[in-house]
């Protein structure tokens, strides 16, 4: 796509381009929504152009943040505005949350869930300022299962449609049991515009109903949302956390597990082995605090299992993807930085940097034609999209600074357009020409 944003040059940064260690001291130029040249020699400006300068002297260029398990509408929605506030409102939230998620250096999320179609639409086309997203749509539950919210009293409708549960009709899950009702909700999602397909295959700690040891949609259920999404050229991923649900959805094709942290070896083993995702969180008893007794055990459990599923998928060297799954917590979003340094424990600061934008870009590339963005993300290399981070320090020798965005992400670039530059005394584009250009569709 083309665009009329003016020509952006930064200059003398030290570029790290997302996949490789070391890092070279250099000059971008954006033209449109892309890379167009990377050079070590100053890149010249014809006289009388618009070009954008930016100083990189001293600071550190790397690809725009990438959080692969992100819920754009759940996260800044607790469930009793879910239950009982105009659906308006609680989207309205989510388009305010979106500008926050980018300010906060993330340009692209995979959205695990909920009704994001019409927030991505409003981004992409400019109404609203937020990251790429992903999304999935709604989450597809089994009765009684970690996406079934109803109330005790609401029952199931034995796919009549004549007693549409809230968390249905808002679209932030769908319940359903057999394999023709999980391949129609598939497709129903896939009618919507999801890139990728989410299945709930276990219990979960946010739940009513499940508990955490239970496996959750038979192998043939979980092969027929698998089957319908390989027709249309994407993927399955699923929440999970046991032994005997994550080998279940291996089995029958899925190719991202998301969570996974009850894992043990042989089922590590079974993962790696079959070339799928492990799309996890480092979750630790802090991060939340839930209303009931079950779900705070629940949790607590979950987070018992965190440094053994890290270890394990290191010592197994699965392909590994990172993300938050923040939820139903408005004041936890501005937390979404945290996770990233909570990595250290496990992994050296270059393996995180590269796992929050390159690998997790590989990660969303298996939506095939399906991606809503193709083309190359979490990379810096000519021909890749204009997705830029231009940081106050080096978070190879600091990782702390990606925990204060506000002060250590100078500029953010999203698509080829300046979302943010707090740089001081220096002008923010020739000719006298200031202001942000309105950003356009990918």
């Amino acid at each position: 796509m083309q665009t009329t944003n003016p020509d952006i040059l930064i200059d003398n940064a030290e570029i790290f381009n997302g996949r490789d260690e070391a890092t070279v001291r250099g000059n971008v130029l954006i033209r449109g929504n892309r890379i167009e040249k990377i050079s070590p020699a100053p890149i010249p400006v014809a006289p009388g152009d618009n070009t954008i300068l930016l100083d990189g002297t001293g600071r550190f260029l790397m690809p725009g943040l990438i959080d692969a398990h992100w819920h754009a509408y759940l996260c800044c929605n607790t469930p009793i505005e879910l239950l009982t506030r105009d659906v308006s409102y609680s989207h309205l939230v989510a388009g305010q949350e979106a500008a926050a998620t980018l300010q906060r250096g993330f340009t692209t999320i995979r959205d695990a869930g909920g009704p994001v179609f019409g927030l991505k639409y409003a981004i992409d086309t400019g109404v609203l300022q937020g990251p790429r997203i992903y999304p999935s749509g709604a989450m597809i539950s089994q009765t009684s299962g970690h996406g079934d919210f109803r109330m005790i009293y609401e029952h199931g409708h034995a796919g009549c449609g004549c007693e549409t549960a809230r968390v249905e009709a808002i679209g932030a899950s769908r319940i359903v049991d057999g394999a023709d009702a999980v391949t129609t909700a598939t497709r129903e999602n896939l009618r919507q515009g999801a890139s990728q397909i989410k299945l709930l295959t276990g219990g979960g700690a946010a739940s009513l109903y499940d508990p955490l040891d239970v496996t959750e949609f038979f192998e043939e259920e979980i092969r027929a949302a698998v089957k319908a999404a390989e027709d249309w050229g994407t993927y399955v991923m699923v929440h999970v956390y046991t032994p005997e649900g994550i080998a279940r959805a291996l089995r029958a094709g899925v190719r991202s597990i998301e969570h996974g942290h009850l894992i043990d070896e042989p089922t590590m083993e079974l993962l790696a082995r079959s070339d799928a995702w492990l799309s996890t969180q480092p979750f630790t008893v802090e991060d939340n605090t839930y209303p009931t007794p079950e779900q705070q055990a629940k949790h607590i459990r979950i987070t018992q299992g965190t440094d053994k599923a890290y270890t394990l998928a290191r010592q197994y060297d699965v392909k590994l993807a990172w993300g938050t799954d923040l939820l139903f917590n408005p004041a936890n979003t501005r937390k979404q930085n945290h996770g990233i340094v909570k990595l250290q424990k496990w992994f050296s600061n270059f393996r995180i940097l590269r796992m929050v934008t390159y690998d997790n870009a590989c990660l969303l590339a298996l939506s095939g034609p399906r991606n809503p963005y193709p083309g190359k993300l979490g990379i810096i290399e000519p021909g890749a999209f204009a997705d830029l981070l231009l940081v106050e320090g080096n978070p190879l020798e600091n990782l702390g600074l990606m925990e204060d965005p506000a002060t250590n992400f100078r500029v953010i670039v999203k698509n080829g357009v300046i979302c943010k530059n707090t740089l001081q005394n220096e002008p923010a584009q020739q000719n006298g020409q200031n202001g942000i250009p309105h950003e356009t569709t990918a």
